[in-house]
């Protein structure tokens, strides 16, 4: 008996150790032991300050010399100057065109693009999105944010198609651009609004350039996307047809990317519609505006009225757009445009003879006391004192305690170097040892940029909103992917929590929750869970039905379909939506702090408030390094994926 134990333990303990996870843990632990002495000289608890290099000193001299030379160096007066003043005119012109046209001929060229484009059911749609907003009394602000959007959005189309070109093009500027396109959007919005106010100054041209940076990057990607994707077998007939390089892209190329083109401005609209609100701090006006100084003043029915039109206009623009690209042909005649552009100038002038062009004051529809009355009571009932459960004062307070100060606590009593080899090992499991080395790397130029302590305070805050997230997340995507009837009843409500501007969000959760770290995570839990819930159901949605019928024939239950083969066949799709439960919650972090987040996200947001271009942009980059170092350990390479597949 004793023999053969020993003989088992002989066969397994080399199947154990043919492991790839067990050998890479093995390796990891051996670096290690032979670099503890070395590490152990810089302490073992935070970030060593020996480390740490300080960029206060270069940046504060950047900042002081754009603030002395911004009125006469000939860079600001020939170049700045000059794309200021084209934005500006820009916004004008759309602007003073959507006034002239009046909320009759508004609306009427709105429902007639959207007809011509996606048919009946959407024209009455878009019809009644754009009456509700004068309805809600935000007609004046509606037309300037939708005046603003055009033109950044026009601005990083163009710019987009610009980069996608260069990057669909050549090898080489494909992989020196998607760094910096990685760049652009992980780095939070608050934080590249400092330079560029810093260069414009405060107003509708630092509002529209920060758009372009944030909104450019899809537009780039799917153009570049389209362009590598085109069919070779069509590219080779045009080409044996005699067709130069141009000829082959004008006529082959760009048609056949035609599809990621229409989604790429589509993702460009729904990313420079979520800048409304932030464009707003540095003097963007329309409804951004309206529902900043709604926060202010902690007015929520204020705020829902200027959040509604945002979340109609955004809604709009993406049946439409959507609607288009998934044409499968143009099918636009220009006397068809003739003839809408006919009508839409008759209303107008009807509108003007009889009525005039500004919304009608009688049919507005005040929205905001009862939606005030509603939350004090709400307020004054579940604050506090409720029987048996308790407020949401007492469970912010109790998810403070048990576990948002815990995961702080255990992560800065960790030492530096065993959370960087923590790092490691969840990158090198998933992923290849390129992936470690980044992740690493990212996590160490966290406390070199001198930002240890407050990162690790906002890791922990992404942490506990990435698990409920999760939680919820998962659980409500089964439940759709499982009932259509659930899958329905939802989709609207995605789409609301979607598009509604994340400012929105924290004023119900302020009154709710209070102030501090608890209603941070909760509005980033808000703002992250549709993606989850979305991701979650499409991937369980697409398991391949034979499989699933082969369960049922073998007499699996619907909990064991579910456990046993949905599951694991979507697994990738559930690992996605991890990975953007985790970057969507990070894009919460600034705003989380201005009600009392904390951490990078303060730091981030006291550096806009305050001109303070050291500690704004040291924050965001260490959001950025933040970013990227959870990606890494969050979402396995393609190589990983195949081996496992």
């Amino acid at each position: 008996m004793a023999a053969l134990t020993v003989s088992a333990a002989r066969g397994a303990t080399p199947k154990i150790l043919k492991s790839r996870a067990v050998g890479k843990l093995l390796l990891l632990a051996l670096l290690t032991a032979v670099l503890l002495p070395v590490l152990g000289r810089w302490g073992n608890g935070a970030w060593p300050h020996e480390l740490t290099v300080s960029l206060t000193g270069p940046l504060t001299s950047a900042s002081n010399w754009v603030i002395d030379n911004r009125d006469s160096h000939p860079l600001f007066l020939y170049f700045f100057g000059y794309i200021s003043n084209a934005v500006v005119l820009s916004v004008r012109a759309v602007y003073l065109t959507l006034l002239a046209l009046g909320w009759a001929g508004a609306t009427v060229l709105g429902a007639l693009v959207a007809w011509r484009v996606a048919g009946v059911r959407l024209a009455a749609g878009t019809a009644a999105a754009f009456l509700a907003c004068g309805a809600l009394g935000m007609w004046v602000p509606t037309m300037q944010t939708l005046a603003l959007m055009v033109a950044a959005v026009l601005a990083s189309v163009l710019v987009g198609v610009l980069l996608g070109l260069a990057a669909g093009l050549s090898d080489r500027l494909d992989r020196a651009l998607r760094p910096v396109l990685d760049t652009m959007q992980v780095l939070p919005a608050f934080a590249y609004l400092l330079p560029v106010v810093l260069v414009f100054g405060i107003g509708v041209p630092a509002a529209v350039l920060a758009t372009v940076v944030y909104a450019a990057p899809p537009m780039a990607r799917l153009t570049s996307l389209g362009l590598r994707g085109a069919d070779p077998e069509v590219l080779e007939a045009v080409e044996s047809l005699g067709a130069t390089r141009r000829q082959r892209l004008l006529t082959a190329r760009i048609p056949l990317a035609r599809g990621e083109l229409l989604l790429g401005l589509n993702q460009t609209i729904m990313m420079a519609l979520s800048m409304a609100v932030i464009a707003s701090v540095i003097g963007a006006g329309g409804l951004g505006d309206r529902v900043y100084q709604a926060l202010a003043s902690v007015d929520v029915g204020q705020a829902l009225a200027a959040g509604i039109p945002i979340v109609l206009l955004a809604i709009v623009l993406d049946r439409v757009t959507g609607a288009a690209g998934a044409a499968r042909e143009p099918g636009v005649r220009t006397i068809g445009w003739v003839y809408a552009l006919a009508v839409t100038a008759a209303v107008a002038l009807a509108t003007r003879l009889l009525h005039g062009l500004n919304w009608p004051t009688g049919w507005t529809l005040g929205i905001a006391a009862p939606v005030n009355s509603a939350v004090d009571w709400m307020t004054a009932h579940l604050y506090s004192g409720v029987p048996v459960i308790g407020g949401t004062a007492d469970w912010a307070g109790h998810f403070t305690t048990w576990v948002l100060d815990p995961v702080r606590s255990g992560l800065q009593w960790l030492p530096w170097w065993a959370l960087l080899l923590i790092v490691a090992a969840l990158a090198w499991l998933i992923g290849t040892w390129a992936t470690a080395v980044t992740a690493v790397l990212a996590m160490a130029a966290i406390g070199v940029l001198g930002v240890w302590d407050p990162a690790l305070d906002t890791l922990s805050q992404v942490l506990a909103a990435v698990a409920v997230t999760l939680v919820l997340g998962f659980a409500t995507g089964i439940a759709a992917a499982r009932s259509d009837r659930v899958e329905r009843a939802l989709r609207p409500v995605l789409d609301v929590f979607q598009t509604m501007p994340q400012f929105v969000y924290l004023i119900p959760v302020v009154a709710l929750f209070g102030v501090g770290r608890a209603p941070a995570v909760a509005a980033a839990v808000v703002y992250a869970l549709p993606a989850v819930v979305r991701i979650t159901a499409q991937g369980l949605r697409q398991v391949d039905p034979a499989a699933l019928e082969s369960a049922r024939s073998l007499g699996a239950t619907g909990r064991q379909q579910l456990w046993q083969v949905q599951l694991p066949l979507a697994r990738r799709s559930l690992l996605l939506a991890v990975n953007q439960g985790v970057v969507l919650v990070l894009a919460v972090v600034i705003i989380g702090g201005l009600v009392g987040g904390g951490a990078l996200g303060y730091n981030v947001a006291f550096g806009l408030a305050q001109g303070d271009l050291a500690t704004g942009l040291v924050a965001g980059a260490a959001i950025v390094c933040l970013g990227l170092m959870l990606d890494r350990v969050t979402q396995p390479t393609e190589r990983r994926a195949r081996k496992g597949a």
